[in-house]
Parts: C-alpha cells; structure tokens; sequence
C-alpha cells in the first residue's frame, strides 16, 4: 500500500459498459455501488426488455456481444468500467468444461476488448468451475494478457451468502486495474449475516394467509442451494437437477416447478405437499428487493432471467470496492492474486521449441504415459498441440490459444449463426 499518498478527489459517479447484461443483477449492483451505465449489451430479447422496462433511458443493444454491427468498443474508449457476466457452459461441468474449444466461450474476447477500451477496472464473472485446475492454463493466459496490457489482476471465489443472499451461488470473479489504482483494490468484506430461505420468504409464503407458513419457514431454515437458470435448449422453470431437486425438498420446497401463487389458506403442511417457489421468491432468492424490478416475458422466461443473473448485493459490494480503488482510499491490507500453477502448460511455455515425451514425464512426476496423454488432451482444449517424431521420439509443442479473441475465421461464427436462437 503506498505511504503518504493523498486520497484523489471522489467522482459522484462513474461510468461502465457492460457485456453480457443478462436481466440486471449485475448492473443494477453496480448502480447500487455509483456507477451510470454508458452501454448494455445483451443477446436474449427478454432480458433486453427487461433492461429497458425497468431503466428506459439506457443503451441497451440487443445482438452478439461480438458482432462490431451491435457495437464498437473503441467508441467506449476510457470508460472507468467494462464488466460482465459472459457464458458460463464453457467452464460448466453440465457444458463439459470445454473451455476454449466451446463455440460459447467469451471470456478471453472479453479481456481482449481491454487493449482497446483502456478501461480503468475491469470486472467478469462465471460459474466455479473457472477456479479448478482444469482451467489453471487458461487463467495463466488471461493474468499474462492483463499483465502485458499493464492490468492487475485479482481472482477470487466468492460466494453470495456471504454478501446477505440467502443462496450459496459461488461464482468466481476476475477484477483487473490499472497499476496507479491496484494497490487499494481490496475484496468486499463478507457480511455479518445472511438470512435463510424461511426467513427470507415467509413473508410471500404468508401472504395468502396459509396456516403452515410458521412450520414451512422453521423447516427452510437454511441459505438456498444455487438457483439454476438453465438454457433455452433444456426444459422449462424448474429449480435444477436431481441433486438440487433433493436439497429444495430438505428445505420444504417442490423444486419441479414454479408456481403462479403462493400457497392458499388451506394447503396442506409442507411436509405433506411441499410448495413451490413464485417468480417473486426466486427473485428474491438472487437478492432482488420486493417491487424494484420487473421482468418481461412469460413464466420460463422471468425465470431464466432471474435464474442466471448475478445476484445485486454481491455486484454492489464488489463495485463498491472497486470504486474505493478509484477513490484511493487507503487500505489496512490489500489483496493478492494466487494461482494454481498447471506443471504441464508451464514446462511447455517455458520452452517454446518443444518437449520430449521422456522429458515431461521426468519433470512431471508422479505421471505416467496414460495420465500425460490425458493431461495433454484437456490442454489441447484450450491450446493447439504441435506433435512431431524426431528419432523416434514424440516431441511436443505448446501452439496458439484456441479461444475465441475476434477472429474473423473462428468457428464461433457458424455456430452462432446457425444456432442464435438456442444459445444462452
């Protein structure tokens, strides 16, 4: 933390583009926190309109967030912020974690687009799955870019219970500042408390007098498991897969489908007929206040919106720290980036002619033949894999990133064209 410095003079508001708004969660944290939304860009048309329904003097533009037809980021040149929420299937075990090789995948797009905004911060962020060591090799390409284009960066795993959600919801998320801001960036600090889906929501189960309320509410006495917003390609409004249908259920709640009302007077006790969520309690669930926001479109549609939104009080609690940055408030500590180095992705980068077989497998020990094969076919995910025999021996090289970066060539154009309608 620098000594002696003096605290710049606060601006009253700063300005942000963000990519990938989906229905507002993140933007209207990000309000919370001071910052004035210069452009939103997002591809489904509900959200689009539900961006527009509840703040009409915005730029929102509904497209690919890629196509320079929907708009160019030079002309957002020096904006205080770029954030977004870009795809999370690439990094999704559901989307099988095929990262750059996923026609989806914008996350590297999106921390490209800071050599031409110059942003002062930048914010992204995505599904835990970014965090394991599967992705260390391509958490190492984003924090090199960011480092040649004079960025820090920090990284962290942050749940939403700890920012007063009553939803666990963890999802990993990237800021990156100039050098002259860095040194006061610090990560929000959790909450005192977070309140459980009882607490949160009897007040909406109660509201048409149902008797049970008072047992439901005892019976839900936990945070929620993460809501799932699902894709447009699966199923309607339901709360998740098996497994989170079954954590819904030990906390009273049918999680099959969403319900229109809430319970009536008479229905029966929770551990008879579990209810069912409303648009409204799952709204609440992501940390929407009652009656500040609307969403348009039918029932599967509000959800999805809700569903995959980053929830407003973390994206609050995260700009507010990044504005403190801007702001230089001093700081008792500051936060540092710790990365999961990957052994195999390294040892190749750090010797760009090539590697033995032989090689990597004295250098990488405990491996064997079958679990480097296996290594290099998930690197080969994210990066092309350069393999030729000299003298008998495979030798292998570390080749170009396979994500997407603007490529005029990429296979992300086809698919996007022909499947428009189904990506989410």
């Amino acid at each position: 933390m620098p000594v002696g410095t003096k605290q710049r003079l606060k601006q009253s508001t700063y300005e942000v583009v963000e990519l990938c708004a989906g229905a507002g969660g993140q933007a209207l944290g990000l309000e919370r926190a001071g910052f004035e939304h210069q452009l939103a860009i997002e591809l489904d048309e509900h959200a689009c309109s539900t961006l527009l329904m509840n703040r009409p003097n915005w730029d929102v533009r509904t497209g690919d967030v890629a196509d320079t037809q929907v708009w160019k980021p030079a002309d957002f040149e020096g904006v205080d912020l770029l954030a977004g929420g870009v795809p999370c299937p690439p990094f999704s075990i559901a989307g099988k974690q095929l990262g750059a090789s996923d026609e989806r995948d914008l996350f590297a797009w999106a921390v490209e687009q800071v050599a031409t905004i110059r942003p002062r911060a930048l914010m992204l962020e995505n599904v835990r799955g970014l965090s394991t060591p599967r992705f260390a090799p391509y958490r190492q390409r984003i924090l090199d870019r960011l480092a040649v284009l004079g960025y820090e960066p920090f990284w962290r795993l942050l749940s939403a219970s700890d920012y007063g959600v009553p939803q666990l919801r963890p999802r990993f998320v990237l800021i990156a500042l100039r050098k002259e801001d860095a040194p006061y960036f610090s990560w929000p600090s959790p909450a005192e408390f977070a309140p459980s889906v009882g607490m949160a929501l009897f007040d909406q189960m109660a509201a048409n007098g149902w008797r049970h309320a008072d047992a439901w509410s005892k019976i839900a006495n936990d945070v929620a498991p993460t809501i799932v917003g699902g894709s447009k390609k699966h199923g309607g409004a339901d709360l998740g897969p098996t497994r989170a249908k079954a954590a819904w259920l030990q906390l009273g709640v049918d999680g099959k489908g969403i319900a229109n009302e809430p319970p009536a007077r008479s229905a029966p006790h929770p551990l008879k007929t579990p209810p069912r969520l409303t648009i409204e309690m799952v709204s609440r669930l992501q940390g929407w206040n009652r009656g500040e926001w609307e969403f348009s479109g039918r029932k599967t549609a509000q959800y999805r919106q809700i569903g995959n939104a980053f929830p407003p009080p973390v994206a609050q609690a995260i700009g507010k720290s990044i504005v403190s940055a801007f702001d230089h408030i001093e700081l008792s500590s500051t936060s540092t980036t710790q990365t999961q180095a990957d052994p195999l992705y390294d040892l190749l980068r750090r010797h760009p002619e090539g590697v033995s077989e032989n090689s990597l497998l004295n250098e990488i020990p405990p491996a064997t033949s079958e679990q480097l094969g296996k290594w290099l076919s998930s690197l080969a995910l994210d990066f092309n894999i350069d393999i030729r025999t000299v003298n008998g021996e495979r030798i292998f090289k570390l080749g170009d990133f396979r994500g997407f970066l603007g490529q005029e060539d990429h296979f992300r154009h086809e698919y996007i064209e022909q499947h428009r309608s189904r990506v989410s």
